[in-house]
């Protein structure tokens, strides 16, 4: 069924509900099988087009019709996204076929050649002039620096922005302002569950993981499945699920993809997929690769795009390019073009997503890189030195006058000519040490304020 006849029958069936309905008792009187999630994200956007209203909060919501006598041209506005992504006519072909009713559908199960036919540097997802514009909008220097030197520029916004964009289109309701409340100072949102504020707080710690440890991580075992972990921690039914690829076999909901279910052949084309990752020398075909064919195995027994999306980033975050962090991507955008290679095997629709969402990333963190001027040479060299002072700093609660002998003390290990400046610089990040930014040195809320306590008191 189309979404456009979906949002018709919602609202027709609430129009019976005069004094308004919970979405339990909305769910029975559908005449159409809809799943909870899916109805709570079609009427989010009947709210956003002013057709629905809510009174109460959390379990107590209530929904109600707008207007009784709603046309068709406002029911049809509002499925149209707030942010349209221009299609090709690949992908406007692609998108006509998985809009089919599931029952016009021809179930499909995993198909090996996909992956296994896949040459890299020799077949490409994307063209050379594809290729050509992307580096063109991810260049963030002019000269060769560190590797992650920019993503370690940006991490505060990154942690944010990432965060919330990944965990948006998983269905998480977090705003992007509890978001960066909860990221840096630790409040939790309310009326939000456990399980929402779990993710945003995987996301952050996950990001973390691949920024600080750019020079150990790759598209490898170690790193996946420790990205798996942190993104899945306190997540899944099995605890020991988090970071092990999947025993059993799985299904994907409103589609009619079934992914493989054999363990010793999920292992075996896991391991053939970040083979083949590795060894693909360009950076944007490397992160399309793997957003494609990581969900399209489904190795985990869940989060399985997260993973992907984030891993995307290790080549940009390697060669110091503009990061992808799905900023004003639609969530029916993001699952239609992932449709289109779990039944198609096709990749133009999720494609157009990629090329649109690289864009918006790009020309954000482009504004904000201006923002930021020049980075400085003296802290670039001594980051992790400085990093891991700071935090222990912190984290073991000293007092000003023990820092000042922890940084002396720390300085006298490099060349006599930089020892002076590396104590003026720690000690110039330790006083502006806030709420808003201690989050970059690894330190948790409590330790923080914790360390402020004993930091303004008057101990030496």
């Amino acid at each position: 069924m189309k979404l456009l006849d979906e949002l018709e029958i919602i609202l027709n069936t609430l129009k019976s509900f005069p004094a308004g309905t919970s979405l339990d008792r909305l769910i029975e009187k559908l005449s159409i099988p809809i799943e909870r999630r899916t109805l709570q994200r079609r009427l989010k956007k009947l709210r956003e087009n002013k057709l629905v209203f809510t009174e109460g909060g959390s379990h107590a919501t209530r929904y109600f019709v707008s207007v009784m006598h709603q046309s068709f041209s406002e029911i049809e506005k509002a499925n149209e996204p707030k942010t349209a992504i221009p299609l090709s006519p690949e992908g406007k072909e692609i998108l006509a076929l998985i809009s089919r009713s599931e029952t016009q559908r021809k179930p499909v199960g995993y198909e090996r050649a996909f992956l296994e036919d896949y040459r890299p540097n020799i077949d490409a997802y994307l063209t050379n002039e594809d290729k050509k514009q992307l580096a063109q909008l991810g260049k963030t220097y002019e000269d060769v620096q560190p590797a992650g030197t920019y993503a370690r520029e940006i991490l505060n916004r990154l942690l944010i922005d990432l965060s919330w964009n990944s965990s948006r289109l998983e269905g998480n309701t977090y705003s992007l302002l509890d978001t960066e409340l909860l990221i840096h100072e630790g409040q939790v949102a309310v009326n939000k569950s456990a399980k929402e504020t779990q993710m945003i707080l995987n996301h952050k710690e996950a990001i973390e993981f691949l920024v600080e440890s750019t020079n150990e991580v790759d598209f490898d075992r170690y790193t996946i499945l420790n990205l798996h972990a942190l993104l899945s921690n306190n997540l899944l039914p099995n605890p020991a699920s988090q970071g092990r690829l999947r025993q059993f076999g799985v299904g994907i909901t409103n589609s009619v993809f079934v992914p493989l279910g054999l363990p010793q052949l999920i292992e075996e084309f896991f391991d053939l997929l970040l083979i083949k990752a590795r060894q693909i020398e360009n950076p944007f075909e490397q992160a399309f690769f793997l957003l494609a064919q990581l969900p399209y195995l489904q190795p985990f027994d869940d989060v399985n795009k997260r993973v992907s999306r984030l891993a995307a980033n290790l080549p940009f975050n390697r060669l110091n390019l503009a990061p992808l962090s799905f900023i004003d991507v639609p969530e029916e955008s993001y699952v239609e073009g992932m449709l289109g290679i779990y039944e198609l095997n096709r990749i133009e629709l999720f494609k157009d997503v990629f090329l649109w969402a690289y864009e918006r990333s790009a020309l954000r963190y482009a504004a904000i890189r201006q923002s930021l001027g020049e980075p400085d040479l003296f802290r670039m060299k001594y980051r992790e030195e400085m990093r891991n002072l700071i935090g222990h700093i912190v984290r073991t609660a000293m007092s000003k006058g023990e820092a000042s002998s922890a940084v002396k003390e720390e300085a006298q290990k490099f060349p006599q000519e930089d020892r002076s400046k590396f104590i003026e610089v720690v000690e110039t990040e330790l006083l502006g040490l806030h709420d808003g930014n201690f989050a970059r040195y690894s330190i948790k809320p409590s330790e923080f304020a914790a360390w402020k306590r004993n930091w303004n008191s008057n101990k030496r």
